[in-house]
C-alpha cells in the first residue's frame, strides 16, 4: 500500500508551497529514485489546472559526465534549460539519491568547471526568485542513500522527513501558517536592526545588514522549512568562524572548516578534511569568497544532524552562513555560481547581539 504521507506532501507542495494556478507551467526536477513523489505531484498539478513538465535524471548521470566528459562537454549547458528557467511559472526540485557519495572521488577541478558553466542558469534562477516572477520550492523524498547518511533505517528516515514537515498532522498547512505568523513577528523586529555580532566556540563575527531585509521561511521555498535569513552587506563581514558540523556540497563532505573574513571576503580557509575541495569551490568566481546569507534556524522539531542541508540548516539552535550568491530579495548584490551553507551550533553558550543588545542565547531567540 502506498504511503499516504507522499500524497499529503504532494498536495501541500502544489497548493501551499507553489500555489499553482490554472494555466501555469511548472518544471518538476528530480532523480528517478524520487518517482513516487513525482507521480503524486504531477497528478496534483494537473488537478490544479497547471501544465507540469517532468525532468527525471538517471541516478548516476552526473558521475558519468564527470568521468567521461571533456572540458567542452562539462561546460555545455543545453539552451532549452536556459529557456525554461526564463519562462516557467514555477519550479519544484525534489532531492533524493540512492548513493549520495557518488561524486566523492571526482576531481574538484572538474566540479569547479561544471559549476562555472552553470553561472548563467544560477543567476537567472536567483534573480527570478528574488523578483517574485518564479515560484520555487526544494524538498526531499526519503531514499536509502539519504537514510544511510543520517544513520537511520529507511523507515526511520521516512518518519524523520515527514515529521519535520508535520505531514503526519491532520492539517499540515495550519501548522505552517502558524510558523509564518510567529516568524513574521521575528523578521519585523530583525528588520529594525543593522549591526550584528555572533559569538560561539572558536567563532567571533561582526556583520552589517543595513539597508537589507530579513525573510520569513515558512514552507514556501524549502519544505520542510524553519529559518529566518538575510544577506549581509558585502564588505561588512569581519572575524573568524569554526563550523560545528561537516559541510556537504555536491555530495562532497568537508570537515572542521575554519574561515577568516576581512571586509567581507574570506582571506583564510582551512579544513581538517576536504580542504582542496573547499579551496577549489572558493575559487569558482569573484563572488564565491563573499557571504551571501546569514540565517537563524528555527525548526526545533529537527533534532538530528543528517548531512542533508535542507534539514540541517533549519535545526533550532543553529545559525548558518552561506558563501557565494546572495539573495536578491534581501537586497544582496553578490553574484556567484556557488551558494554553500555552513552550520554553526549555538546551543552551548552561543550569543547574538543586534545593535549591542543580546537577542539570542544558547540556541534561543530572546525577542
Amino acid at each position: 500500500m502506498a504511503d499516504i504521507r507522499i500524497s499529503k506532501l504532494a498536495k501541500l507542495l502544489v497548493n501551499y508551497s507553489l500555489r499553482l494556478q490554472k494555466g501555469e507551467t511548472v518544471m518538476i526536477q528530480s532523480k528517478i529514485s524520487c518517482a513516487p513523489l513525482v507521480r503524486e505531484v504531477y497528478k496534483e498539478a494537473l488537478i490544479a489546472g497547471a501544465h507540469p513538465i517532468i525532468f527525471n535524471s538517471l541516478e548516476d548521470h552526473a558521475e558519468i559526465l564527470f568521468k567521461y566528459g571533456t572540458d567542452e562537454q562539462l561546460s555545455y549547458v543545453p539552451p532549452h534549460s536556459i529557456d525554461l528557467i526564463k519562462t516557467v511559472n514555477a519550479h519544484l526540485t525534489i532531492w533524493g539519491e540512492e548513493n549520495t557519495k557518488a561524486l566523492t572521488n571526482i576531481d574538484p577541478v572538474k566540479m569547479k568547471l561544471r559549476s562555472q558553466a552553470m553561472t548563467e542558469y544560477s543567476k537567472i534562477h536567483m534573480a527570478r526568485i528574488g523578483s517574485g516572477s518564479l515560484k520555487w520550492c526544494g524538498t526531499q523524498f526519503p531514499t536509502n542513500g539519504s537514510a544511510m547518511d543520517a544513520e537511520m533505517s529507511l523507515a526511520e528516515y521516512e518518519d524523520f522527513v515527514y515529521e519535520a514537515g508535520h505531514i503526519d498532522s491532520d492539517d499540515p498547512v495550519d501548522h505552517w501558517i502558524k510558523v509564518h505568523e510567529e516568524q513574521e513577528r521575528l523578521v519585523k523586529i530583525l528588520n529594525t536592526k543593522s549591526d550584528f555580532e555572533i559569538i560561539a566556540k572558536d567563532t567571533h563575527l561582526k556583520l552589517s545588514t543595513k539597508g537589507r531585509t530579513w525573510e520569513n521561511c515558512d514552507g514556501k521555498v524549502n519544505f520542510p522549512d524553519g529559518e529566518v535569513f538575510t544577506s549581509p552587506v558585502e564588505d561588512s563581514m569581519n572575524g573568524h568562524v569554526r563550523y560545528t558540523y561537516p559541510a556537504v556540497y555536491n555530495g562532497r563532505e568537508v570537515e572542521d572548516i575554519n574561515l577568516t573574513f576581512k571586509d567581507g571576503k574570506v582571506v583564510e580557509a582551512k579544513a581538517a578534511k576536504g580542504e582542496d575541495y573547499l579551496l577549489q569551490m572558493l575559487d569558482i568566481d569573484e563572488g564565491a569568497k563573499l557571504v551571501g546569507e546569514f540565517a537563524i534556524g528555527t525548526n526545533y522539531d529537527i533534532k538530528n544532524f543528517t548531512k542533508n542541508i535542507l534539514f540541517d540548516e533549519k535545526i533550532g539552535g543553529t545559525i548558518h552562513i552561506a558563501l557565494g550568491a546572495g539573495m536578491p530579495e534581501c537586497g544582496s548584490k553578490n553574484e556567484s555560481s556557488l551558494h554553500w551553507d555552513m552550520i554553526c551550533d549555538m546551543k552551548d553558550g552561543g550569543e547574538i547581539f543586534a545593535d549591542g543588545e543580546l537577542i539570542y542565547k544558547d540556541g534561543k531567540l530572546l525577542i
